[in-house]
């Protein structure tokens, strides 16, 4: 079995030259019913007037999510895909990150719900998100 520090070197190597890299999104804790991340509020997640944009809540919120999930299964041969995501915009930010932490709400076998809570650096809630993952099988 490994290690957490494992489990996030392989999360950070396989998620090089992604959206999650792009937005630089780092992916902080795991552990047995949890994924932590955080993102920078900078020129690459703010919208025009300088508050982070909520489609870069949402992206950092399905990441999460996402990755989370496919800890839980038969990955490689299953994988996880979104299939619903919703979010609710709390408070708006303008500098430092935000760091959202994932927890599943349910996890069958063929489909999971997460929610994920995103929050500043003063640990102010920014925003809340569910999501609903479906489980494929790997026909490859």
């Amino acid at each position: 079995m490994k290690s957490n520090k494992e489990i996030l070197a392989e999360i950070r190597r396989i998620s090089r030259n992604t959206m999650a890299d792009h937005l630089g999104i780092e992916f902080t804790d795991v552990g047995e019913n949890y994924l932590c991340g955080k993102m920078p509020v900078d020129h690459r997640t703010v919208q025009p007037m300088g508050s982070l944009h909520g489609g870069a809540s949402v992206a950092l919120a399905e990441t999460l999510a996402s990755v989370a999930g496919t800890l839980t299964i038969d990955y490689p041969h299953q994988y996880c895909v979104g299939l619903e995501i919703n979010a609710n915009h709390i408070k708006g930010v303008t500098g430092g990150w935000v760091h959202g932490r994932t927890e599943p709400i349910y996890l069958g076998k063929r489909t999971q719900v997460w929610e994920t809570r995103i929050t500043d650096d003063d640990d102010n809630l920014i925003c809340i998100s569910r999501m609903t993952l479906v489980v494929r099988s790997n026909r490859k």
